[in-house]
């Protein structure tokens, strides 16, 4: 069955695993994600997951066999550096997902080395705990242009119809300077109008908006740097004509956090 595109916050590091208020207020998202597989038409044969903790020169894909661990986050407890996530990688998708991305002339490349960040590993940790799906991560390119990305996710729209889920992992919300500052009127403002463009029945206009994020609301105030928002670009041109809905809403830290998925 045509599985759908989803956009997800992954949280705050290994947030999941942490004790006290930090970790309970990621309770919501938590949720969530263990309830993800359980929305879909039918488990998918595999995830190609694209994470904001990945930036390369050229559109990327993991393509490793077996998948190692990256542990990307600095300063937790010593616990969080010892999670494991063993799931399969799948080469054979990767290179499926290079052919369609070069036959819509995008430049790729694969690296057979890749390991899972914690873009990946840690909201796949809570959504398939048993590691039973195979994994390829894909990269953003550094420039992150979001007219390339949605490009990006258009030419990868076909492998939806052949069992994969195509998941974007990064954050609706992601300014670390003032993610526990109390103020929420521009988190809830930007989030407001990223629903709206999200959810435009139609596509071309949905993409015009996202395209143009940075003219939203506060969308500086909410992405000083928007490698957390680029997976939605990903995601929303993988859509095709398929219209959005709003799958997430919670407040963490007073920070309104939404997520999204087409199809």
């Amino acid at each position: 069955m045509r599985q759908p595109t989803i956009f997800l916050s992954h949280g705050g590091g290994p947030c999941f695993w942490l004790e006290g208020p930090m970790a309970r207020a990621f309770d919501g998202l938590k949720t969530h994600l263990a309830g993800l597989l359980a929305s879909l038409p039918e488990r998918p044969r595999a995830i190609l997951v694209v994470s904001a903790h990945w930036e390369e020169p050229r559109i990327t894909l993991g393509a490793a066999t077996a998948p190692g661990m990256i542990f990307d986050y600095y300063g937790f407890p010593e616990h969080t550096y010892r999670l494991s996530y063993p799931a399969p990688g799948a080469p054979d998708l990767a290179e499926r997902a290079r052919g369609l991305l070069a036959a819509a002339g995008v430049e790729t490349a694969l690296d057979s080395t890749r390991g899972f960040d914690h873009g990946v590993f840690v909201p796949m940790l809570i959504a398939d705990p048993g590691a039973t799906i195979p994994i390829v991560p894909l990269s953003l390119r550094e420039d992150l242009d979001p007219a390339f990305h949605i490009a990006v996710g258009a030419a990868l729209e076909p492998l939806r119809e052949e069992g994969v889920l195509i998941l974007g992992s990064g954050s609706s919300y992601h300014n670390l300077r003032t993610f526990f500052d109390g103020e929420a009127s521009a988190a809830a403002g930007f989030d407001d109008w990223l629903t709206e463009a999200a959810t435009t029945p139609d596509a071309k206009a949905r993409d015009a908006l996202l395209e143009h994020w940075s003219a939203a609301p506060f969308a500086r105030a909410c992405h000083p740097r928007e490698e957390h928002l680029l997976p939605l670009m990903v995601v929303a041109g993988a859509a095709g004509a398929d219209v959005g809905r709003r799958i997430f809403h919670d407040s963490i830290a007073g920070k309104a956090i939404s997520g999204f998925a087409f199809g």
